[in-house]
């Protein structure tokens, strides 16, 4: 059972799409080596943006006045996110040799900085672990939490010269109990909270602060892209736009972690404190 990937052929950046901007907004100094500002507002760099979360929060920060840099694997789609705005186009393989560091150079070129990282491209895969061909292990893998981790080693060296900015990691609900049929991507979305967790700590004081969005199942392509349609009765789907304002409230909050719906937090707690228990509800809800 194979999933299609979310990763796309790198072009050139492409020339502003149409549209209004949004209104200015206060915005740091750039990054020493970068030039000078090349907008006066916020600047936040959407990764998965032709679709899916990806989408609803790349229209929910423009809404709120930002620039607008997006990458993702569908060129035309990424004109449709971008239909109304001043948004970058700026699609990339992420998952080729060198595809994040020429996708954060890239958009540095076009903005001098990035305030706000929303990564958010990725892919799943379910089925018996022991049927998952080894390739669809690797790029699972490399395209949910190597890639990401690639781009954030890139972006952020610009953000803590800067003095400030926020890196978004989309996780998963999978990632903090683990979800059977879907191994790998649990795994992998376990590794990205681990990740968040654990840079955190690293930015302390830089003025860099590390955001770890985890939702529950959420109604978009990402099931039909896998192979398989969503079909449990509890969480039920939300929306891309709940959890795009859950992006865009974290952000404006500073807050670490955000739950999308919030009681995802009680199955990681009870997994937490009672294991033994957690297993016998997972053995028999699923």
């Amino acid at each position: 059972m194979t999933t299609t990937g979310s990763g796309s052929t790198y072009d050139p950046p492409a020339d502003p799409a149409p549209g209004a901007a949004g209104a200015a907004a206060p915005a740091p100094a750039a990054a020493h080596g970068h030039g000078p500002p090349r907008t006066d507002r916020r600047v936040v760099l959407v990764t998965g943006a032709s679709s899916g979360i990806g989408a609803a929060t790349a229209r929910r920060f423009a809404a709120g006045g930002w620039q607008l840099l997006l990458s993702g694997r569908d060129r035309r789609r990424l004109e449709e996110t971008a239909s109304g705005t001043s948004a970058v186009l700026l699609p990339a393989d992420l998952a080729a040799p060198d595809g994040a560091r020429m996708l954060a150079e890239a958009a540095l070129r076009e903005t001098g900085r990035i305030d706000v990282l929303v990564a958010g491209a990725g892919i799943g895969w379910a089925g018996p672990f022991l049927t998952m061909p080894h390739t669809d292990i690797d790029r699972v893998l490399f395209l949910d939490l190597n890639a990401t981790l690639h781009l954030v080693r890139e972006v952020l060296p610009a953000m803590v010269e800067a003095g400030g900015g926020r890196v978004v990691l989309v996780g998963s609900v999978a990632g903090s109990v683990g979800v059977r049929e879907e191994a790998v991507y649990s795994a992998a979305k376990a590794g990205l909270a681990a990740f968040a967790e654990a840079l955190r700590q690293e930015l302390r004081g830089t003025g860099v602060g590390v955001t770890l969005v985890v939702p529950g199942p959420v109604e978009t392509g990402f099931f039909a892209r896998r192979g398989t349609p969503y079909h449990r009765s509890h969480p039920r789907p939300t929306s891309p736009g709940r959890v795009a304002a859950a992006v865009w409230n974290a952000v404006s909050r500073n807050r670490d972690d955000t739950y999308i719906p919030a009681w995802l937090t009680l199955p990681s707690r009870v997994r937490a404190l009672t294991p033994g228990l957690y297993r016998k509800l997972l053995n028999r809800f699923g």
